[in-house]
């Protein structure tokens, strides 16, 4: 048992932290009240020196595997990713703002899984200001593609592990490899996704423009150094970056199935991850001559920050009780059936994600869960739940997800205003449905396929 002194300080320290993160003063930067929150934790000695190598332990795998993910996105951007995505975009959207809509949230969806959600914010959202600013949309004609996107790149984090470094880290603590959590979740998670999808254009139909006119060559495309300069029209350009462009994502896409591989046989998925993108940035250097020094200042070191902190703080939490309290009032609910399991444990997943962060709330989730002696179909179950919560639910709150938090500062740099009231006024629309309807999809497919 702990001092009561502590037990006060750990949640003073959690209080704190999340009034500073939803008040924000001077828009001061996530990762700073979370560090100072981490810090009271530590020394109020409900996280130990030893617990912290526990969680470094948890999380640097997942952590390696994120960055070296934002590397790869960052290497196709000096390519020209960017600017030959936002040009084919507008030209397969044919001057219509619903096939543009449509396009974005396929866009957003591949780039989820050929990436992860993270990643796939911080392609994608650059892509679309691109796109949106070349048609001169009024702010409130942006809303709809830039908030859809980015709902439907992280909530595509849920059909598949490697997509989301809470689901990896979750991964780990279950011990469960990444292609049976596919095999179990992908059906349900693109269904869910469709659904979502669905539920955000009847949103968002009245503010699509119907007309936004056709402006692919508009955007200009990057000549690489081995450009013939006779062949100077914008088709012909257009077409060379097509070429390269698809072999790289050739390429991409198969790290990505490398990293099931790595996983199936037993070796690390971060060591695979990191290759990966260190011959995209030799390949980089021996193309365009671009030092990969660069990538240093880009990398969104502070998330990192912020998803470490918070892991103490709900350590902090843990020890002092919080996973046997969870534990003790919710092992009757999810020992009753797979559809009682999946629906308590993934609403229950969504609501501590909106109240400090899915990495913590999946992390103290999980924890609980490995406690609750629950058998081995029942305790995948509730692990899938836990990440729809995380992944879908948590969506709810611009705090939810550390995607959520790097979409709102890509927005700022962009001078791009969409307020806390004008986000939840979607998400509080659509995110409780999607999530019920994702979990009961997920309780139907388990009893289908692997339910005897």
């Amino acid at each position: 048992m702990y001092h009561q002194s502590t037990v006060l300080i750990t949640i003073f320290a959690f209080i704190l932290t999340m009034v500073m993160i939803f008040i924000r003063p001077k828009n001061m930067n996530e990762a700073i009240p979370a560090t100072i929150g981490a810090i009271l934790v530590f020394l109020s000695g409900s996280v130990s020196t030893g617990d912290l190598l526990d969680i470094s332990s948890k999380v640097t795998g997942a952590a390696i595997t994120i960055i070296a993910t934002i590397v790869m996105a960052i290497v196709l951007e000096s390519f020209g990713f960017f600017n030959w995505t936002a040009a084919l975009m507008l030209k397969l959207s044919k001057g219509k703002g619903f096939r543009l809509f449509w396009f974005t949230l396929l866009l957003c969806f591949l780039m989820t899984l050929f990436f992860n959600n993270d990643g796939s914010i911080l392609i994608t959202t650059p892509i679309l200001i691109l796109i949106l600013n070349n048609l001169g949309l009024k702010n409130k004609q942006k809303i709809p593609f830039l908030l859809s996107g980015a709902l439907i790149a992280t909530a595509s984090s849920a059909p598949i592990g490697v997509s989301n470094i809470v689901n990896l880290i979750a991964l780990k603590i279950i011990g469960m490899d990444l292609y049976l959590q596919t095999e179990m979740m992908f059906v349900p998670g693109v269904i869910g996704l469709l659904f979502l999808s669905f539920l955000l254009f009847l949103v968002f139909k009245n503010d699509i423009p119907r007309e936004i006119g056709h402006h692919s060559y508009c955007i200009p495309l990057q000549k690489n150094r081995r450009y013939h300069p006779l062949q100077n029209n914008k088709e012909d350009l257009f077409n060379q970056q097509q070429k390269l462009m698809i072999r790289m994502l050739i390429f991409v896409f198969f790290v990505r199935i490398s990293l099931f591989a790595a996983s199936f046989v037993g070796i690390s998925v971060s060591l695979v991850a990191v290759l990966g993108s260190f011959i995209l940035l030799i390949w980089r250097w021996v193309y365009l001559k671009t030092n990969p020094k660069d990538v240093v200042k880009k990398i969104p070191w502070h998330i990192l920050i912020f998803a470490f902190s918070m892991y103490v703080i709900i350590f902090g939490l843990h020890n002092i009780g919080l996973s046997s309290f969870l534990i003790d009032h919710l092992k009757p609910l999810v020992s009753d059936s797979l559809l009682h399991a999946s629906l308590t444990m993934g609403l229950i997943t969504a609501l501590l994600s909106n109240l400090f962060n899915n990495h913590p709330a999946l992390m103290i989730s999980t924890l609980a869960l490995t406690d609750m002696g629950l058998s081995p179909l029942l305790i995948k179950t509730v692990y899938l739940a836990n990440i729809i919560g995380s992944d879908v639910g948590s969506l709810i709150l611009p705090i939810g997800t550390l995607a959520t938090l790097i979409w709102m500062h890509i927005l700022k740099k962009n001078k791009i205003r969409i307020t806390w009231m004008e986000y939840i006024k979607v998400t509080i629309l659509v995110i409780p449905l999607t999530l019920v309807f994702t979990l009961i999809c997920l309780y139907f497919w388990l009893l289908l396929v692997f339910v005897p």
